[in-house]
């Protein structure tokens, strides 16, 4: 069986048996608890490279890896994706809005991978390219994904230790004064934010409309979401966050994943990759100023 998936587990795991952790991070893979424990007892589930048992406790630094049947290869998703580095470890793509990353659905990033990327010709060469991290499914913008075992173990080191640089746009409802810090905890877990003010614009429905710069430090699930709705500021377009008089229909949510910088995996090479800021961003703000100035 080839290598599916492969997770380190972080600081802070302690004290939980493999049944009970594993349903969690593989849950793209094999999204039941009944799946998993099949799993599990086929031996399609490794803990530093030995087969492991439902009983199993897990521990901080274990290498967890899922291994690949025949079933749970992935149909090709012929989704034409922007390719904005690739090499034989690693690659990075431009993710559009309105597709999930992994999932048990058809038409996901993860699927739409081998339509265009080549696979690795390395000895520890992934069976499947797969992304090292998430970016929400309304969200666009830059995905790491990893082509060898060792380049998915290496970027998710850097990910799990906050030293890749991640810069986000959103456009947020209401005026935003001066450029700030989140740390709120989420789920009971540390998280912070940095943003700052780029401009701010009038709007006939919400008096204001902000374009900031976001840095998450950390990278809780719809941890930008969460934080800039938690100070009275969600970002335009959030079905989730924003109340049901503030919603807006149309143009989804406002929140795209433009620049990174990270380490390369083998090389250890400083790369920066930065993507234009969509159109939309731009037509809003200048819509609704337009607005604003008609009938003011």
């Amino acid at each position: 069986m080839n290598l599916l998936h492969s997770h380190i587990v972080p600081k802070g795991i302690e004290n939980i048996r493999l049944q009970n952790y594993a349903p969690k991070i593989f849950y793209d893979f094999i999204p039941s608890n009944a799946g998993i424990k099949k799993a599990i007892k086929r031996g399609q589930i490794l803990i530093n490279g030995e087969i492991a048992l439902t009983g199993t406790f897990v521990h901080f630094g274990q290498v967890i890896d899922l291994l690949e049947t025949p079933q749970s290869q992935p149909k090709i998703f012929e989704l034409k994706l922007g390719i904005l580095f690739e090499d034989n470890y690693m690659a990075a793509i431009h993710k559009p809005a309105g597709f999930s990353v992994s999932g048990n659905a058809y038409k996901t990033i993860y699927n739409a991978l081998p339509f265009n990327l080549g696979k690795s010709t390395e000895p520890d060469a992934l069976p499947w390219p797969t992304p090292v991290h998430r970016l929400d499914n309304q969200t666009s913008g830059i995905l790491l994904i990893a082509k060898t075992k060792t380049a998915q173990i290496a970027l998710g080191n850097q990910f799990e230790n906050h030293t890749i640089q991640k810069k986000y746009c959103a456009i947020v409802i209401g005026e935003v004064l001066k450029n700030g810090k989140i740390n709120t905890p989420i789920e009971d877990k540390t998280a912070e934010t940095d943003f700052e003010v780029v401009t701010v614009i009038n709007s006939l429905k919400h008096k204001h409309l902000s374009l900031l710069n976001v840095y998450p430090k950390t990278g809780r699930t719809h941890q930008i979401r969460i934080h800039l709705a938690s100070i009275n500021h969600p970002i335009f377009g959030d079905k989730l966050y924003v109340e049901k008089k503030m919603l807006h229909r149309g143009k989804g949510l406002f929140l795209c994943a433009y620049e990174i910088s990270f380490l390369h995996p083998k090389t250890s090479e400083v790369i920066n990759l930065k993507i234009e800021i969509p159109h939309k961003f731009e037509s809003l703000l200048l819509r609704e100023q337009r607005r604003w100035e008609t009938y003011n």
